[in-house]
C-alpha cells in the first residue's frame, strides 16, 4: 500500500497507444497533396500500419532499448582469428526488420515511392533515430550504382527488397542487402578530394585493390559500401562487399566504434583498407559525381529525419500541456504555453511540408523538378537541421523537470537533434552548395523562383520577402561571407511559400509573421498576440 505523501497526480499519461501517421494533420495532408490519387488508399493503409506500430508501447520500448545498449566491437573471434563484427542488441534487428519491411528501402521501385517512403521516414524516425542511417544509405545507394548499369542491375534488386536478412554472407545469396558508404578521412572532413586512401588496378576490368582509411563508416555490418578512393584516374567511386562472392570476408577492418553524443543505437566506424577488394562504380576521376546522387538522397533524409524528430518532440510537449495543471488551469489553456506550443508547431510543420515537397520532386523525375532540386535539397538540409535542436530544446523545457530526465524520452531526442546538421555535409558545406548552384547552374535558380512564385500575390509579407530575396541574389560578388544568410531566407521564403498554398490560413498568418514580417523575438513562443494560436496549437495535437 502506498504511503499517502506518494500519491501521484497531475502528471500527463505516456503518449502511447496511437498512430503517429495519422496524427500528423500536416503529413496527411502532404501526402493526399502529393500522392497520386489512384495510389492513396494502398499508401494510406500502409502508413496507418505503421504509424499504429510506431505508437506501440512494444516498438517505443524497442526504441529505448536499442538506444540504451549501443552496439559492441568484436575484433577478434576466441581463437585469435580477426572477424570485425558488431554485435547489437535484439532490439536493434527488430526495429531495422521493420523499417525494411515498411518499404523504407524501396522508394525506387514502386510508383509514388518517394512521397510514400519520406512519409513513412518521418513516421519511423520518430521511434528511434539510429536505424535510420541504414535505411537511408541503402535507398539512396541506388541512383550512385546506376552510374554502372550492370552493376545497378545486380544490386539494385536487393537493396529495393523489403526483407531484411542480418547475416554476413555472399550478396548473391541474400534476399535483401543493406548499404553504408565510406567518403571522409582523418586528414581531409568533408573535403573528399583530399583522400588519400588508394585505388590499385587488379587483372580482372573494373576491378581494384584498396588500401587506406575511412574516418566515419556508419553500420559496419551492412553488406557493402560505397567508398570514394584515388585511382591513376583521380578520385573514384567503388563498392566494397563487405563478404566476397567465394564466402571470405573482405578485408574491412574495424579499429574502433565512434563514443557519440547521440545516434548511439547505431555503430559509427573507423575502418582500415588493406588490400581489400572493390569494384569501380563510373569512370575513373568522376567519383563525385557518381557519389552525389547518393548524398543528394541522404541529405533530404536528413531533412526528413529532423521533421520527425521535431514533430515528436512537438507531440510531446502538446500532449503533456494537454494533461498537466498548473496555476488553476491545464497548461494548453495558459495564453503564454499557448504561444509557446503554437510557435514549436510552426516550425514542425514547415519543416513537414517541405521535406514531402521535396519528395513528390523526386517522384515527378522532370528536368524541372530535378533543377528545382538543386538549390531546394542543400538549402532545405541547411535550415531545416538547424532548426532541430532548438526546438527539441523548447520542447523539453515544456515538460519541465519531467523533459530533463531519460524516461520521458526527451534526452534522447535532443541527444539526437544535431545529428543531421553535421550528416552529409555539416552549414557551410550546404551554403556554399547552393552558392554553387546559383552561380553555374541558372536553370536551378529559375526553378526555384518558379516554385516560390506561385504564391505570389497571397500574402503582403511573402511578396515582401520575395522582392527581398531577389535584391540579395541579384549581386553574387562576395557573396561566401553571407551565405548562410542568404540560404536560410531562400528555404524559409520556400516554406512560407508552401504554407500559403497548402496550410490553413491561421497556420500560413502565423508564419508569414513571425518568419517573413519579422514581427518574433529571439526565441519561440514570441509570435504576435492576436494571431489564432489556439487553432494552430489544437492542429497539432497528437490525437488521431
Amino acid at each position: 500500500m502506498a504511503a499517502r505523501t506518494h500519491t501521484v497526480t497531475n502528471q500527463a499519461p505516456p503518449l502511447v497507444s496511437y498512430d503517429v501517421f495519422n496524427a500528423d494533420r500536416a503529413l496527411v495532408e502532404a501526402v493526399d497533396r502529393h500522392l497520386d490519387p489512384q495510389l492513396l488508399d494502398e499508401a494510406y493503409a500502409d502508413l496507418s500500419a505503421l504509424g499504429r506500430t510506431s505508437g506501440s508501447a512494444q516498438v517505443q520500448a524497442w526504441g529505448t532499448l536499442a538506444d540504451e545498449n549501443p552496439p559492441k566491437l568484436r575484433t577478434h573471434d576466441r581463437y585469435g582469428n580477426r572477424v570485425d563484427e558488431v554485435e547489437f542488441h535484439p532490439s536493434w534487428h527488430r526495429l531495422l526488420g521493420k523499417g525494411v519491411s515498411a518499404g523504407l528501402t524501396a522508394a525506387w521501385s514502386q510508383p509514388g515511392g518517394h512521397v510514400r517512403r519520406a512519409a513513412a521516414f518521418v513516421v519511423w524516425t520518430q521511434v528511434e533515430a539510429g536505424n535510420g542511417c541504414p535505411l537511408s544509405m541503402t535507398h539512396a545507394a541506388v541512383p550512385a550504382l546506376r552510374a554502372d548499369p550492370a552493376l545497378a542491375a545486380e544490386w539494385e534488386p536487393r537493396l529495393t527488397s523489403m526483407v531484411y536478412d542480418q547475416d554476413l554472407r555472399p550478396a548473391g545469396q541474400k534476399a535483401g542487402v543493406l548499404f553504408g558508404m565510406g567518403m571522409t578521412e582523418k586528414q581531409g572532413g568533408s573535403d573528399v578530394r583530399a583522400n588519400t586512401t588508394e585505388a590499385r588496378p587488379l587483372a580482372e576490368d573494373g576491378t581494384y585493390e584498396l588500401t587506406g582509411h575511412k574516418w566515419f563508416c556508419s553500420a559496419p555490418m551492412s553488406d557493402g559500401f560505397l567508398v570514394l578512393a584515388q585511382a591513376p584516374g583521380g578520385l573514384t567511386c567503388f563498392l566494397v562487399p563487405r563478404v566476397l562472392a567465394d564466402g571470405t570476408r573482405n578485408v574491412f577492418r574495424i579499429q574502433r566504434l565512434k563514443d557519440k553524443l547521440g545516434n548511439r543505437s547505431n555503430a559509427s566506424a573507423e575502418v582500415e583498407f588493406d588490400g581489400t577488394w572493390a569494384r569501380r562504380v563510373g569512370d575513373e576521376g568522376r567519383g563525385v559525381r557518381t557519389i552525389i546522387g547518393m548524398v543528394a538522397a541522404t541529405r533530404l533524409d536528413c531533412v526528413l529525419g529532423s521533421a520527425g524528430l521535431m514533430r515528436q518532440a512537438v507531440s510531446q510537449a502538446v500532449h503533456h500541456s494537454m494533461y498537466r495543471e498548473a496555476f488553476g488551469g491545464r497548461l494548453i489553456d495558459k495564453p503564454l504555453m499557448r504561444n509557446v506550443l503554437a510557435d514549436l508547431a510552426l516550425e514542425s510543420e514547415a519543416a513537414t511540408t517541405l521535406g514531402l515537397r521535396l519528395a513528390a520532386a523526386y517522384d515527378d523525375g522532370g528536368e524541372q523538378e530535378r533543377a528545382f532540386l538543386r538549390i531546394a535539397v542543400p538549402a532545405a538540409k541547411y535550415w531545416v537541421t538547424k532548426r532541430c535542436t532548438p526546438v527539441a530544446v523548447e520542447a523539453l523545457e515544456c515538460l519541465g523537470g519531467n523533459g530533463y530526465v531519460e524516461e520521458s524520452g526527451m534526452p534522447r531526442l535532443l541527444r539526437e537533434s544535431p545529428l543531421n546538421s553535421v550528416w552529409e555535409g555539416a552549414g557551410n558545406i550546404q551554403a556554399l552548395d547552393v552558392l554553387r548552384a546559383l552561380q553555374r547552374e541558372p536553370a536551378a535558380l529559375n526553378a526555384y523562383l518558379q516554385e516560390v512564385g506561385k504564391a505570389r500575390g497571397a500574402d503582403h509579407r511573402l511578396d515582401g520577402a520575395i522582392k527581398n530575396l531577389l535584391t540579395e541574389l541579384a549581386d553574387l560578388d562576395g557573396i561566401e561571407g553571407r551565405a548562410r544568410r542568404l540560404v536560410e531566407r531562400i528555404a524559409v521564403v520556400l516554406q512560407g511559400s508552401l504554407l500559403v498554398r497548402f496550410a490553413p490560413p491561421e497556420v500560413a498568418d502565423a508564419f508569414c509573421a513571425s518568419r517573413l514580417g519579422g514581427d518574433w523575438g529571439a526565441s519561440f513562443g514570441t509570435l504576435p498576440h492576436t494571431l489564432d494560436l489556439g487553432s494552430v496549437v489544437e492542429r497539432a495535437r497528437p490525437v488521431s
